[in-house]
């Protein structure tokens, strides 16, 4: 390139983000060296304390800046009951919706053979020692909808089989205001195997 190694090496730097190019990258370089410097030295102070700092959970895997996250650490959190994500992401989606008030577990992932992802990469003996050592009553799978989120589900819950342990399901199906004529046939599947008597 035209420009100084250092512009160069900023450039790609900012490149590891998903969905960042060459242009993007370049676009972010410049305005940050033109007019935000005081923001990209904040940026750069903060990515590398992020990256020295943030380390997993040691009880449910999730992102934390100490031993044991602030989710596993609230009392008035109830402990009996554990909903397994695929990634901090999905935590933060469940948690924004603001109704559900028990713990998480994180797997930082989901089965994937072909990428060499099994279930020692994601954790998967910890959670069921979790299930068994601390009297979990009901296991929410909410892993994604996904061939690899499916699999992942139904190898959890048949490694549970034999413990005393509700293992339910998020439900799928067709979203609040949508309409039939636009869903997808995948989801309208889940949404028709998903149904439920109407109260009345």
């Amino acid at each position: 390139m035209a420009f100084s190694p250092l512009v160069d090496e900023l450039v790609e730097s900012l490149r590891v983000l998903p969905g960042v190019g060459q242009k993007t990258a370049q676009r972010m370089a410049f305005h940050l060296l033109e007019r935000a410097r005081s923001g990209g030295s904040r940026l750069g102070d903060a990515l590398g304390r992020a990256m020295d700092g943030v380390r997993r959970c040691d009880r449910c895997q999730n992102f934390a800046d100490t031993d044991v996250c602030g989710i596993c650490e609230n009392p008035e959190r109830n402990t009996g009951v554990l909903c397994v994500v695929e990634s901090p992401s999905d935590l933060l989606a469940i948690e924004q919706a603001g109704d559900y008030r028990a713990g998480y577990f994180v797997l930082m992932g989901h089965l994937s053979p072909i990428d060499g992802i099994g279930p020692e990469q994601i954790g998967i003996d910890r959670l069921v020692h979790r299930v068994r050592d601390e009297g979990v009553t009901e296991l929410i799978l909410a892993t994604n909808p996904t061939v690899e989120g499916e699999a992942t589900a139904y190898y959890i819950a048949d490694r549970l089989a034999d413990n005393n342990v509700l293992i339910t399901r998020l439900a799928h199906g067709i979203p609040v205001g949508g309409e039939l004529g636009y869903v997808d046939g995948f989801t309208l599947t889940h949404a028709f195997r998903g149904r439920k008597p109407l109260a009345g």
